[in-house]
């Protein structure tokens, strides 16, 4: 059990406490929070709240947060693409499709029950038992490359790397529309989203920064070839970045326009090249992946095209 105090603001007065709460923890939804106050776990000056009573500018309230239960896992001998593998990690290519951890959504099926079942309790456990030896992370319909660490030695150095930018990520995309910079850099702060809590959204509140650089590949008739490079690492960053500049990634179906490009199943955005120190001799490593079919046919479309 933890405890988060959070206190009102005086532009923050009149909100209805469940919304406000929900906006202003990271990692809960309205719903969950609604759960909370029913549990009476919310209190302000010692009492217990109910969700729709109003903020009170000059006060704080008091969130008794349960700790998380971790999900049995199960080691399932999902086939793996591994790029490399030695005693400390190991370089896996995801496919479009695959989830990296089990979440209430997707139980199985999953990355992590495929390296439980490849790595048996050769992984790290600093991120708990529900995503074990995860050092980052990319999302469900972005293919692409990822780093898994099987100790925790090895799981500190690289997220250290990934903290201090030091570890390099390059994705290529296609987005909407006609870039018309060769390259350029987006530096804006990204957080969750002030109504939609599944989304993320540039803004300046409740915010980290994130910087991602861009550069054109191949131009085509209503959409761009890209490289992106991540300096930092923040959820759906390419996703909401591009879309802030006004070219989301093609089929995206959450930042996107609203007619999505369904035979792309997703967004198309691949985790290309990835490079780091290796954690037990210093070592530069780099691996590259092949754009995977999905991305090849799509660009083999548009050059069609023109």
């Amino acid at each position: 059990m933890r405890e988060e105090k959070v206190p009102v603001a005086p532009e923050e007065a009149g909100e209805r406490v469940d919304k406000f709460l929900a906006r202003k923890l990271d990692g809960l939804t309205r719903s969950a929070v609604q759960k909370l106050l029913e549990k009476g776990c919310v209190t302000r000056d010692g009492k217990t709240l109910e969700k729709q009573e109003k903020t009170v500018p000059g006060t704080a309230l008091c969130v008794q947060i349960p700790d998380a239960v971790p999900l049995e896992l199960q080691p399932e001998p999902v086939p793996l693409d591994i790029v490399y593998e030695d005693g400390d990690l190991l370089v896996v290519n995801k496919p479009k499709g695959m989830v990296v951890h089990p979440a209430a959504g997707n139980p199985s099926g999953t990355l992590v029950n495929a390296l439980l079942a490849h790595c048996g309790e050769s992984l790290s456990g600093i991120n708990g038992v529900v995503r074990p030896g995860i050092v980052h992370r990319i999302d469900k319909d972005t293919s692409g490359l990822l780093i898994v660490a099987k100790n925790d030695r090895a799981h500190q150095s690289l997220a250290a790397q990934i903290k201090e930018h030091s570890f390099t990520r390059l994705y290529e995309a296609v987005v909407y529309g006609v870039l018309k910079d060769e390259a350029g850099t987006v530096d804006a702060p990204i957080g969750r989203h002030p109504v939609e809590r599944k989304r993320m959204a540039v803004t300046e509140r409740n915010s980290r920064p994130a910087v991602t650089h861009y550069t054109v590949l191949r131009r085509y008739e209503g959409f761009t070839h890209v490289r992106l490079q991540l300096e930092t690492g923040r959820t759906h960053q390419i996703r909401v970045h591009m879309a802030y500049l006004g070219h989301p990634v093609a089929g995206d179906p959450v930042y996107g326009p609203r007619k999505v490009i369904t035979a792309l199943h997703g967004q198309c955005l691949h985790a290309r090249v990835i490079g780091f120190r290796h954690p037990r001799d210093g070592r530069y490593l780099e691996f590259t992946s092949e754009l995977p079919e999905y991305f090849t046919r799509f660009l083999a479309s548009l050059r069609a095209r023109e």
